[in-house]
């Protein structure tokens, strides 16, 4: 399982990557116009944040596919280091996707809603697709029960295209595209402080360190062996 940053927040993100293990951050177009700032400079500190060998996920902005491959080589070459291209699936997009991987670029295929418009997408060369999870619980359409159809159809033609779940609102969810074998997930830094908490943990802390202060005080290990 990867875990992934959706966010394009610089203290978010200095933050995640000190204490989670990360694999990466993804961005939209949506997450970068929260920043208002300037695109190149937001896009090059996040990179000089999580370092050339972490993903990052940027999604193009133009519709035709011969821009989209623009969009994508210009990226490529302005942030360097584990990049890839997002792309909502659409005609377009595909045909975009086939040009870019004969030219070594990494995709992830976006906005997927269908087990189709993955298995699709995966055939067209995406590295990764990124089914919305919990946009398809609020229309009934069981985001988790996507994924593991997803999974399963890569498993049955042994397809190398990984999922990266997205669009989630809990750590239930989360918990549960696991459970079916989402090869990564794209979560919020909220989320990712929720997938660590419960309550009996913080009890145990505040037992452990009542029992060792009955017997040490305020002293610490390093205060009795050093």
């Amino acid at each position: 399982m990867l875990y992934v940053i959706d966010t394009a927040h610089i203290e978010e993100i200095k933050k995640c990557v000190e204490i989670y293990p990360v694999a990466g951050v993804t961005t939209n177009p949506t997450i970068i116009s929260k920043e208002n700032t300037d695109f190149g400079t937001l896009i090059k500190t996040i990179r000089d944040i999580i370092g050339p060998d972490k993903m990052l996920h940027i999604q193009a902005t133009s519709m035709s596919a011969e821009k989209i491959v623009k969009e994508a080589m210009e990226l490529q070459q302005f942030v360097g280091g584990d990049f890839y291209v997002k792309i909502p699936v659409s005609p377009e997009g595909l045909k975009a996707t086939k040009i870019l991987k004969r030219s070594g670029i990494k995709v992830t295929m976006t906005a997927i809603f269908t087990q189709q418009q993955a298995l699709i997408s995966a055939l067209a060369g995406a590295d990764f697709v990124a089914p919305y999870i919990n946009r398809l619980d609020n229309i009934v359409s069981d985001g988790v029960h996507v994924v593991s159809e997803i999974v399963e159809q890569f498993k049955n033609y042994d397809l190398k295209t990984k999922v990266l779940a997205a669009s989630f609102k809990n750590v239930e969810q989360v918990h549960k595209v696991a459970c079916v074998g989402s090869h990564a997930v794209t979560v919020a830094p909220d989320i990712f402080e929720k997938l660590i908490y419960h309550p009996l943990t913080y009890y145990a802390i505040d037992d452990f360190e009542k029992d060792w202060e009955s017997v040490y005080g305020d002293k610490k290990i390093l205060d009795l062996i050093g």
